[in-house]
């Protein structure tokens, strides 16, 4: 079954570093999680443990 998994980095209103998160089949809208962080710093190594651990599973990256 084919699937994606999408990482990204925003900011919220107030400030926040916010790591974006969406998964699901190809062809659907999917999950979306939101995991604030108080500095851009703590979701970027989120953001490169939750991208190994995906490498990891077969996915890859796009573009």
């Amino acid at each position: 079954m084919a699937r994606f998994y999408c990482l990204s980095l925003e900011s919220s209103l107030f400030g926040d570093a916010v790591l974006v998160r969406e998964w699901g089949r190809i062809g659907t809208l999917g999950t979306r999680r939101l995991d604030l962080y108080a500095d851009a710093v703590q979701a970027q190594e989120a953001l490169r443990r939750l991208a190994a651990s995906k490498f990891l599973r077969g996915y890859c990256s796009v573009g």
